[in-house]
C-alpha cells in the first residue's frame, strides 16, 4: 500500500528503530470537529502512542493531537483516547496479539484517503539493545555499498 508524500500527516519514525513490525493493518479514527481539523494542519504526534484494546473496541492512546486555534469552548483534550474502526475480525486478531508476552500494537503513520484520516498500526515486537545497533550496521553497510556503486 503506498500513499502519496502529500496525504502524509505524521509518522512514527522511532517505530522501527524501536521494534520489529510484523504486521500492519489500516483503520479508521472516530475524531471530533476540532480534531480533524487540527489533524489536517498535521499538529498530531504519533510518538508515544500505542492501541489498547478493551472490551471488544479498539484505542488509540497517548497520541497527541493539538487544540485547534480557532476551536475556543468546542476544542478537545489533547490527549484523550480516540476510537479506532476496525472489523470485530480484526479487533479479535489484534487482542489475541497483544496478549503475547513482549507484544505491542503500535501507530505507524496517520493519512488521508479520500479524504478521511486513517491510521496504519502495526502489531510490534521490542527489539533489545543489540538488535538496534544490529540494524543500525547493516543500514550503514548498505549505505557504504549504495555510495561505491553510485562512483
Amino acid at each position: 500500500m503506498k500513499e502519496k508524500n502529500e496525504n502524509l500527516l505524521a509518522q512514527n519514525r522511532k517505530a522501527r528503530h524501536d521494534y520489529f513490525i510484523k504486521e500492519t493493518l489500516e483503520a479508521g479514527i472516530a475524531l471530533t470537529g476540532t480534531e480533524i481539523k487540527s489533524v489536517r494542519a498535521r499538529r498530531i504526534t504519533l510518538k508515544d502512542g500505542y492501541v489498547q484494546i478493551i472490551d471488544g473496541s479498539a484505542f488509540l492512546e497517548n497520541v497527541h493531537i493539538s487544540e485547534y486555534k480557532q476551536g475556543n469552548r468546542y476544542n478537545h483534550d489533547p490527549l484523550r483516547s480516540r476510537r479506532l474502526l476496525l472489523h470485530k475480525n480484526e479487533i479479535r486478531r489484534l487482542a489475541k496479539a497483544a496478549e503475547e508476552r513482549g507484544i505491542t500494537i503500535i501507530p505507524l503513520k496517520v493519512y488521508l484517503k479520500h479524504g478521511f484520516a486513517k491510521v496504519l498500526i502495526g502489531v510490534a515486537q521490542g527489539k533489545k539493545q543489540y538488535d538496534k545497533r544490529e540494524t543500525i550496521k547493516k543500514r550503514d553497510q548498505e549505505r557504504e555499498i549504495r555510495r561505491k556503486y553510485r562512483v
